[in-house]
């Protein structure tokens, strides 16, 4: 039977898992392993001592996807846009989520005061935008932010 070291911090951090079941953690620090299962922690200080505790073990890798933003007019949105356009009047980039959709959604950054004060936004729906008072589009979070700490500061 191979149980499987699921890696979550890469060369440092991983779940033990038994058949889709969580059995253990293990650590790697200082050049030795902690594991921790039912029976508590305990050190070993290489891969083999490791297999003779916990079994052969199958390592799998850490797997890093790079989320990638899509833009309606330079401003970035969380998921692909359909019917893009930007209205004039309020100076807003505009999508929908699907193409049969008719909820309409700001693309970018955005803080908006509502009862309890200013708050982030990412790709509001215009509609809360219209009843809400806003500053934005910005293209980045860090704008934003910097901008939401000018607001609070009032």
């Amino acid at each position: 039977m191979t149980i499987n070291a699921k890696e979550i911090i890469d060369g440092k951090f991983w779940i033990i898992e038994n058949e889709g079941n969580k059995v253990a953690t293990l650590a790697y620090s200082d050049e030795k392993y902690m594991v921790t299962d039912i029976n508590g922690s305990r050190f070993v200080n290489n891969k083999v001592e490791l297999e003779k505790d916990l079994g052969k073990l199958s390592w799998s890798s850490l797997e890093i996807t790079e989320v990638t933003l899509d833009d309606v007019h330079g401003f970035p949105t969380s998921c692909t846009p359909h019917n893009p356009l930007y209205d004039v009047k309020q100076k807003l980039p505009l999508f929908t989520k699907s193409t049969k959709s008719k909820s309409l959604y700001c693309a970018g950054f955005y803080i908006i005061r509502f009862d309890k004060g200013w708050v982030k936004s990412f790709c509001p729906k215009a509609i809360t935008v219209e009843r809400y008072p806003y500053k934005g589009p910005f293209k980045t979070a860090l704008e934003m932010r910097t901008e939401l700490s000018k607001a609070n500061a009032k």
